[in-house]
């Protein structure tokens, strides 16, 4: 197949290498000229994705791969065009589409008859069917269902591990017509391999949905669950803190018995995902007041973290302050809704003097995002640990020269490693 893929960023140029590698023709197609002549070149605009740098030298060499900045290169030709191009929300949850439109009209433009398009973007209900499907059609003068087919099928993956992903969970699609599934099933089953299963409830493969507002309301309910899950733990966390309980031994001990699946909390929920796909839901479902309290509840986590941090060590003003971790999560670079930026925020409100530090990022990378950089075995008063990092794992106080008190966000640190300061975590038991 002649395969287009629309947006090469962290999700979608992985997808389309997947695409490649299974010996189809793809263009990919991105606004970025940089990230179009990289990817050119075999080479992958941003690091941290598991056989990404080898299987993309791979495809590119053999001819499977091409990128491009014109639509027209790509989509009139192409069997099937995917869509990856994302979507954030604003400060009042309200989706902001203007890259998608974008995007859609450009198809739109160059749409040929009997192409697949598939939209990957996490959406929220109906937009398929109420926004994508006569944007389509008025800009091609084809009709869906005749013409072309459009289907909805969401992104399951997290970036870092998105290849093995993509064999681990099932492909979920919903159409507006059976042919237009059908078709999509055998599209997915042609690109896309499939591990064995045995846990679920059906095999591993091709999901049909039934219908496109089921497929974009599995993704977000999915999503919304683990911020759900995620709010309820920080709530348990805060009590605990507050009772001289250690929450990580309760949920240890409720998650034993089989209907318990507590998450773990934590000083902050960050990502193009878990924060943001909720917003979506509230906007089909205003009142929707468990998911409401637990996004506030997730979101107020960074503050709380720095109240723990002044119990600990007492009043901030003039503190020196070690955030370690601008990532949303360890081993990730990306720092999209990330905990660093409230963390610091709260920490400054208080008078501190705050720096910054992050394994992935270099210091130019940190100051572009409003940050004084920290070097590990600089003097600092204390320090608060917002990322996962594997390398945090090993720290000890005599990295820190000087520090008195250390919160660690993530309970990743030996707490053996740390007897000569004062140590917190989230939901220790101890404030």
């Amino acid at each position: 197949m002649k395969i287009a893929v629309i947006a090469l960023g962290k999700i979608g140029l992985p997808l389309a290498v997947q695409f490649a590698s299974k010996g189809h023709s793809v263009v990919g197609v991105d606004i970025s000229e940089r990230t179009v002549s990289l990817v050119n070149q075999g080479v992958a605009p941003f690091p941290g994705e598991t056989n990404l740098d080898a299987l993309l030298a791979e495809v590119v060499a053999d001819g499977r791969l091409t990128a491009t900045s014109r639509y027209e290169d790509a989509v009139p030709t192409a069997d099937a065009v995917v869509i990856v191009v994302p979507l954030l929300v604003d400060n009042e949850a309200r989706p902001e589409f203007a890259a998608l439109d974008s995007a859609t009209r450009s198809i739109a433009a160059h749409l040929s008859a009997h192409t697949l398009v598939a939209y990957e973007t996490t959406l929220p209900v109906g937009t398929t069917r109420t926004r994508w499907k006569p944007l389509l059609e008025k800009g091609s003068g084809l009709t869906e269902g005749t013409d072309f087919d459009l289907v909805f099928s969401p992104e399951r993956v997290l970036t870092g591990r998105v290849f093995a992903d993509l064999r681990k969970y099932p492909k979920l699609i919903g159409g507006f017509s059976a042919a237009g599934a059908q078709k999509a099933t055998d599209f997915y089953n042609a690109v896309l391999d499939f591990d064995d299963r045995p846990d679920l409830p059906r095999a591993n493969g091709v999901w049909n949905l039934d219908s496109v507002e089921a497929a974009e309301f599995a993704k977000l309910a999915e999503t919304t669950y683990r911020d759900v899950n995620i709010g309820l733990a920080n709530q348990f966390a805060r009590f605990a803190d507050n009772n001289g309980i250690d929450i990580a031994k309760v949920i240890d001990a409720s998650n034993s018995q089989p209907y318990s699946h507590i998450h773990r909390p934590g000083i902050a929920v960050g990502g193009h995902c878990i924060p943001v796909y909720p917003r979506l839901y509230l906007w089909n479902d205003p009142d929707a007041s468990i998911v409401r309290a637990a996004r506030e509840a997730n979101a107020s986590m960074p503050s709380y973290a720095v109240g723990v941090a002044e119990g600990a060590y007492g009043n901030l003003k003039d503190a020196r302050v070690a955030v370690l971790g601008a990532a949303y999560r360890g081993g990730v670079k990306e720092s999209a809704f990330s905990g660093v930026f409230p963390t610091v925020e709260a920490l400054l409100a208080r008078g501190a003097t705050v720096l910054v530090h992050d394994p992935l990022f270099d210091d130019e990378e940190l100051v572009a995002m409003g940050f004084e950089p920290y070097h590990l075995g600089d003097p600092v008063n204390l320090a608060i640990i917002q990322a996962d990092h594997a390398a945090y794992r090993e720290l000890r106080s005599a990295d820190l020269p000087g520090i008195s008190a250390l919160v660690d966000g993530r309970r990743i640190t030996d707490p053996a490693h740390w007897l000569d300061v004062v140590y917190r975590v989230i939901g220790g038991g101890t404030l």
